[in-house]
């Protein structure tokens, strides 16, 4: 989005008539003035501090825009830094991660080359293109704006230079915003525009506190302009903020009874449109005047019976963005009403969805100690592996869908490199290949690359290493699992008697012959316990077959297997094979691995097996074995035992012969069960039941984070289950009520302020269960299959507002329902999906109200006595949801 108004050109005409107030505070506001000298100073119109940008770019050159333009632009729009060598550079801004920002980027070409050249480049945000810079006239300058919220501790914004001249940049701005305003749940919201309807002139900081730019819309003759005082104070309560000076004016048809209609045409006719209207009455209306108006939204009611509050703010939004050809909002008044509508101001954005994440911050502070310890000159900036075109020389990344890159090859082969080889190499978890070779690296060889576990490659030839190389690598070396590079280290040895050979060089020729021959029987001793021991273990393994499957069998764990504590439960991979048949009937696959069927004594089981290729796959197993070794509830998934045999890793469970409940809700998968409201209502009962356990039954409490209807399976009685506790985390403190962690689960059930945030609470898990709630009552996809992608929560809200019930459960009940019992589970579903995690409902609330609409549904059908798992209370609740529009 390259704005074309000239955006500090319009403000400082406005700004430079104004009487300067004392400047509010900046607290929240990162100023920087790209290619100014080292100083800080503060712009005389604004009262805005900037700071040079000396310390957040170490590349590019300084220029100064043609004297001519300089009177007629702030100060920080005189100066450019130009990058005319290099591809990618970045700007590296730390900011506190979660927070929302609205970012801003501008630029003044002003001849500063002296070439007259207008360039054209791209734009990235992190690891992703934020849009193409096209400058239009050298003369006029034009900003890129958006609202983001960074899921890491900086910022990356990066120049890149695409063949058709050389990027610039004039200034870079940075505000902190409300985080419960301007919220999407699915990416950015990029400034389309910001217009202040009833004025004449553009205003930003200081009369705005967010330092927002507002424009004038134009001549309009089909408008009336209204203006009055308003103190800042009296807008104070708004979580916008609107300004005073913009919501001092508005507008209203000239004809009483037309409505006042607003429009545009976007270019591109499947982007998503985000709109916010502020309203303020700025008229003291007489006992006998009402204003009151419906707002349409392409011909379709958006918001009823509005009646703005004088000289207080409202702001009416959409959390469902709108695209089409033409995009139309009509203010049209109502019965009631015998005053004309009017609107103060409107924002417009669009949505930008950035689908690369950026890399895992642990892997991005590894790499730039790295690159800081080293000294690295390599062009190593902006985001490590995004976007994979500008893939950080020497690197290579997993790119797992819905989950942060993580690094899996450190290449920096000569590199100049010296000094020992750095501690904080051994952070990178997934790391398969690093290659250190012909550098000039001393010192001995780290025992933390031998824990590195995914590590498959380590060149470290060529360099001045010494001492002995750590047993752990050479035993892996020797069994295949590690490829070990060493040579030409003069000083390196293989085993602890580096002086080994000296000590042979002093002995006399009777010695020496003596040495031998000791040697050759100790290791003819140690060969012969190697081959009885070997006949000891088959023999073993042998007897385990015709043993009773739950028992211990041998152990194949690593000596640094946190799992050791748990015994009782441990299968070797052959006993998996023969409890799989070797895996010969597959009963599904996923981001883990695959799941087999398999038998112990009869009894079928389903066999998990990780998949070497699973990025968080050994982190899951871990914490399911643990957290499922100490937990057991009827509503969780039992799990049998575990084998960890190598790389050889699997967890045995309970076999769950129904499937899982997205299968019978979609019916797409083979044979599926159609659910009447009572067996609906009963698997929503169970799964309810199992969240409550984990949350109060569990001491200290313990968060899913991956509560879907996928994860929800069903036994030959479609009892229901909990199940997947590979990315569950526990609240390690009493009285603490949240972790912080990088954000997992799966889209559409993932708590939106989690994903803002990082601050994982139990209601994450109540938002998720739901999701899943929903689809259980209407059996529609999470997010729908259309260009608009309607969550099924906002699909869900558009009904209630229209107080249609059987336009929200599933058709296929024709009614067969008890419509209070539905109505009560829809209530409960919105409660917990609310973007306000305060007015989610706790999980004990949630299983008593999901009882309340059973017993509700039995009555219908008077068999209160059959098959009722749990019994079911009647408790009265009211519950507090959220409809969208909403109105603040």
């Amino acid at each position: 989005m390259g704005m074309s108004m000239s955006f500090h050109v319009v403000l400082l005409v406005s700004l430079v008539l104004a009487v300067l107030i004392q400047a509010q505070d900046q607290s929240g506001f990162i100023s920087i003035d790209c290619g100014a000298p080292d100083v800080n100073y503060t712009e005389s119109t604004t009262g805005i501090n900037y700071t040079s940008d000396a310390n957040f770019i170490n590349t590019g050159v300084s220029r100064i825009i043609a004297s001519e333009l300089k009177n007629g632009y702030q100060k920080q729009a005189w100066y450019v830094r130009s990058f005319p060598e290099g591809v990618r550079n970045c700007y590296k801004i730390n900011i506190t991660r979660g927070s929302t920002y609205l970012i801003r980027a501008s630029f003044l070409y002003g001849n500063y080359d002296g070439l007259n050249m207008l360039p054209q480049f791209d734009l990235l945000l992190g690891a992703n293109r934020w849009a193409t810079v096209t400058i239009y006239n050298a003369s006029l300058d034009q900003f890129n704006e958006i609202i983001h919220v960074p899921s890491l501790d900086s910022v990356q914004l990066c120049l890149v230079n695409t063949g058709h001249g050389t990027p610039f940049i004039s200034a870079v701005e940075l505000r902190t915003l409300k985080n419960d305003t301007y919220v999407t749940r699915f990416g950015s919201l990029e400034t389309y525009n910001r217009w202040d309807l009833g004025s004449n002139q553009a205003y930003r900081y200081n009369y705005d506190v967010y330092d927002r730019a507002w424009f004038t819309y134009g001549n309009n003759n089909d408008w009336t302009q209204l203006n009055v005082s308003i103190s800042v104070d009296s807008l104070s309560q708004s979580d916008f903020k609107p300004p005073a000076i913009v919501m001092s004016t508005a507008v209203t048809p000239v004809n009483a009874s037309a409505p006042l209609v607003i429009s545009w045409e976007p270019q591109d006719q499947t982007e998503l449109y985000y709109v916010y209207m502020h309203f303020t009455e700025v008229e003291v209306l007489e006992k006998n005047q009402t204003r009151e108006f419906n707002i349409n939204q392409n011909g379709k009611p958006w918001y009823q019976n509005l009646s703005p509050r004088y000289q207080k703010a409202d702001t009416i939004y959409s959390g469902i963005g709108t695209s089409g050809e033409k995009i139309k909002y009509s203010l049209e008044m109502t019965e009631n009403s015998n005053l004309p509508p009017i609107i103060n101001a409107i924002e417009i954005y669009r949505l930008k969805d950035f689908q690369q994440s950026d890399t895992y911050q642990g892997d991005v502070d590894v790499i730039t100690t790295i690159k800081s310890v080293y000294k690295v000159t390599r062009d190593w900036q902006g985001d490590p592996c995004g976007p994979v075109a500008y893939l950080w020389h020497g690197l290579n990344c997993t790119y797992a869908a819905n989950q942060s890159p993580r690094i899996t090859t450190l290449n920096l082969s000569s590199s100049g490199l010296l000094g020992k080889i750095d501690p904080s190499i051994s952070k990178l978890a997934m790391l398969e290949k690093l290659d250190l070779s012909n550098n000039s690296l001393n010192g001995e060889v780290p025992d933390f690359l031998s824990q590195l576990q995914h590590l498959k490659i380590l060149n470290l030839e060529k360099n001045n290493l010494s001492g002995s190389i750590p047993s752990t690598l050479v035993e892996k070396s020797k069994e295949g699992s590690l490829s070990l590079s060493v040579g030409q280290n003069s000083f390196l040895c293989e085993s602890d008697q580096c002086n080994e050979k000296q000590k042979e060089k002093k002995k006399n020729n009777i010695v020496t012959p003596l040495v031998a021959s000791v040697s050759g029987v100790v290791i003819l001793l140690v060969v012969m316990a190697a081959i009885l021991w070997t006949l000891k273990r088959r023999k073993s393994k042998a007897s385990m077959v015709e043993k009773d499957q739950s028992q211990i069998s041998p152990q194949y764990t690593e000596q640094d297997d946190s799992l050791l504590q748990f015994k009782k439960q441990i299968y070797s991979f052959s006993d998996v094979l023969k409890i799989t048949n070797n895996f010969n009937t597959t009963l599904g696959k996923g981001g883990f691995g695959t799941v087999y069927l398999g038998h112990i004594n009869d009894t079928p089981v389903a066999v998990k097996m990780l998949s070497p290729s699973s990025v968080h796959g050994y982190q899951q197993f871990q914490a399911e074995v643990k957290l499922l070794m100490r937990v057991h509830h009827k509503n969780l998934t039992s799990l049998v035992g575990y084998c960890n045999e190598g790389t050889s890793k699997g967890l045995i469970y309970e076999y769950m012969a129904n499937g899982n409940l997205l299968e019978h809700l979609s019916g797409k998968h083979g044979k599926t069960k159609f659910f009447t409201w009572e067996e609906r209502l009963r698997i929503a009962v169970d799964a309810a039941l199992g969240l409550e356990y984990l949350q109060n039954g569990c001491k200290p409490p313990i968060i899913h984070r991956d509560v879907k209807s996928t994860n929800i399976l069903l036994n030959e009685l479609f009892q229901a289950k909990l199940s997947d506790f590979g990315l569950s985390k526990v609240i390690p403190t009493e009285g603490v009520t949240h972790v912080s962690t990088v954000v997992a689960g799966t889209p559409g059930y993932l708590d939106p302020e989690y994903f803002i945030t990082n601050r994982l609470t139990e209601k994450s898990d109540v938002y998720s269960f739901g999701v899943v709630l929903l689809e259980i009552i209407t059996s529609q996809p999470v997010i729908a299959r259309n260009q608009e992608n309607i969550h099924i929560s906002e699909w869900v809200s558009s009904l209630i507002m229209k107080g249609d019930i059987k336009a929200i459960v599933d058709s296929r009940l024709e009614g067969a329902y008890d419509t209070n019992s539905v109505w009560k589970a829809v209530e409960i579903a919105t409660a917990c999906v609310s973007p306000n995690l305060n007015k989610r409902p706790i999980t004990s609330v949630i299983v008593v109200e999901l009882k309340e609409s059973l017993a509700m549904e039995l009555a219908r059908t008077k068999n209160r006595g059959t098959n009722t798992r749990d019994s079911v209370t009647s408790v009265t609740m009211n519950l507090n949801t959220e409809f969208i529009p909403q109105a603040r």
